[in-house]
């Protein structure tokens, strides 16, 4: 798996439909998932920035699916997926996350995440 599929497997795992930032077709349904794909060597770590999209007047449900990843992330620790030589970790980044609004709709909910990416090698 290259470290681009294993970051999109990652993003899949929280039954959310997951889109590279610059992939999302116009036609996307909320709730969803958008993530920027950094890589970079084996034995580098790499911050990334990731979002959740809901369409709601609440952050409940938006704060609750934020809280389930940051949970994922602590409870496989260490979170690492085979990779073409080596294994990505990912961890949290700092701040973990934050409320943003959007201009152009204040019924759309967005909690950017902040993340860590390592690849290692396995040898």
């Amino acid at each position: 798996m290259t470290k681009g599929q294993a970051i999109q497997y990652f993003w899949e795992s929280f039954g959310l439909t997951a889109y590279d930032e610059n992939t999302v077709p116009d036609d996307a349904k909320l709730p969803y998932i958008t993530y920027s794909v950094e890589t970079d060597s084996i034995g580098n770590t790499v911050m990334s920035n990731t979002s959740l999209w809901y369409r709601s007047y609440s952050w409940k449900e938006i704060s609750e699916k934020a809280e389930e990843i940051a949970q994922a992330i602590v409870r496989m620790y260490p979170p690492s997926i085979k990779i073409d030589g080596g294994r990505l970790y990912i961890t949290k980044g700092t701040p973990f996350s934050q409320r943003m609004k959007d201009e152009s709709d204040d019924a759309v909910r967005r909690i950017l995440l902040n993340i860590n990416y390592e690849f290692l090698t396995e040898y």
